[in-house]
């Protein structure tokens, strides 16, 4: 069995892969340690494990990592891909993004694919036909957009996401309520219309912690997977493993 390890922005994402098979996922507790993972884990055999971070690891426990299981990957610029990177600076491509392109290339062979990742912030990734993956677009995610309003202006005040019932605002709060939720979806379908108008065959995913908002209020049919980041990671270490042998 394969563990993923995903340390994002505001949690940890882990998973249990059998093969290629997604068999348990869950979130580990803040500064969480090696006791905390394998408390997770339970008696589960894993023998190999990848790592995926934005925030950094601590040397200690990196050192136990790799201690613990017979193969240990962690994710970085030069890490041997299944997919092409076209990407122009690969070193600063974030590895989630990365993650997902290799997701929407292995679950949708030869087809071209928008892979949009719905989380702290919304980012838009294009991968190729021909499993070359050339980049896309980084904008603020819902929290992000309501959460700015209010720190770069004096008198807007900070409001909650809601359900919607209408699209025009009648006071002040919902208005940016309005702005930020509706904003955000008619950004997504813009970015629909404009990769469809231009690359055939296109399969558009979603993921991410605010996919099934999106899934709900989007009008494009679109296939919804909240599991991308951890299965592509899976693919890249199952890819690793391979070339190891």
């Amino acid at each position: 069995m394969n563990l993923i390890i995903d340390i994002g922005n505001t949690r940890t994402k882990v998973g249990v892969f059998s093969k290629e098979k997604l068999i348990k996922k869950g979130v580990l507790p803040k500064d969480w340690s090696i006791k905390d993972l394998k408390n997770w884990l339970g008696k589960r055999k894993v023998l190999n494990a990848a790592l995926s971070t934005t925030a950094g690891l601590k040397a200690p426990l990196e050192k136990e990592l790799k201690q613990s299981f017979k193969y240990y990957l962690r994710l970085d610029h030069k890490t041997a891909l299944p997919i092409i990177n076209a990407y122009k600076t690969p070193k600063t491509l974030g590895r989630d993004r990365l993650s997902v392109a290799i997701a929407a290339a292995e679950l949708f062979p030869g087809k071209n694919c928008l892979i949009i990742d719905a989380g702290t912030c919304i980012t838009y990734d294009f991968v190729h036909k021909d499993k070359k993956y050339y980049g896309g677009s980084i904008t603020p995610g819902l929290e992000m957009r309501l959460k700015a309003m209010n720190a770069f202006t004096a008198n807007l005040p900070l409001v909650a996401r809601k359900k919607l019932t209408e699209t025009i605002g009648k006071d002040t709060v919902t208005s940016i309520r309005t702005g930020a939720q509706h904003g955000a979806t008619m950004e997504i379908e813009g970015f629909i219309r404009d990769y469809k108008s231009r690359f055939k065959s296109l399969k558009v995913l979603l993921t991410g912690g605010d996919a099934n908002y999106f899934a709900k209020n989007l009008k494009t049919k679109i296939f919804v997977n909240p599991n991308l980041v951890l299965i592509g990671l899976n693919k890249i270490l199952l890819y690793n493993v391979q070339l190891s042998e």
